[in-house]
């Protein structure tokens, strides 16, 4: 089971870890998890390319390893991309010295001061040994995608009825979640860009000012 909105108590629970971002103004940060990915990652540019939307990218280090090629691509349409581990980890089913040590190899293909846990699992130790490194980022709105009983437009739906200036949403960059995850992520990109929403990569500068508040 996942919760499609995160509740606000879970929320307010650890303020060491980013939920959302706190913004006055029209925007939503998406983010994708698991890429990059030579044949879905690319087509998920060009669908933010055509709504000017810029996205933050959490990386699978031994992905990033084998396509840095389209990082690089990314970078250079304004998107920001952030460590999600080397392999895929499970913070509930790892230990706290594997599980940084995975966190240290990524960084060695992902240079970022982001990070989020695979399936959102990490254990209180984990944030603590890793929270002075880096910007925990969960998320307050998940798509779905991966979920294979629902299709695009309940993931997308799952986005237009509970994201907020502020919310971060999760997509999946990935081969089981691309069936799904490209025709919800256009249905969003137009309904909140005709709705006046920019869409913004997570910059760590806003974290410093608004984590917590």
């Amino acid at each position: 089971m996942y919760r499609v909105k995160t509740p606000a108590l879970v929320q307010s629970l650890n303020q060491k870890v980013v939920w959302r971002i706190p913004a006055k103004k029209k925007k939503i940060f998406l983010t994708f998890d698991d890429g990059p990915h030579p044949e879905i990652t690319p087509q998920v540019y060009r669908l933010l390319e055509k709504h000017n939307a810029k996205a933050t990218f959490f990386c699978v280090g031994n992905n990033a390893r084998q396509y840095p090629e389209i990082i690089a691509d990314g970078e250079l349409h304004g998107h920001r991309f952030a460590n999600h581990t080397y392999k895929h980890e499970s913070g509930f089913q790892t230990s706290r010295y594997t599980y940084y040590k995975s966190f240290l190899t990524a960084r060695q293909y992902v240079e970022s001061t982001l990070f989020r846990p695979p399936y959102g699992r990490i254990t209180p130790a984990q944030i603590k040994s890793m929270a002075a490194k880096t910007n925990i980022i969960l998320w307050d709105v998940l798509s779905g995608d991966f979920d294979k009983k629902l299709d695009a437009q309940a993931c997308a739906d799952n986005v237009i009825k509970n994201a907020v200036p502020g919310s971060i949403v999760v997509f999946h960059d990935s081969i089981k979640a691309a069936p799904r995850m490209l025709p919800a992520l256009e249905k969003v990109l137009e309904h909140f860009t005709v709705k006046g929403y920019r869409f913004e990569a997570i910059q760590p500068k806003e974290l410093n000012s608004d984590q917590g508040k």
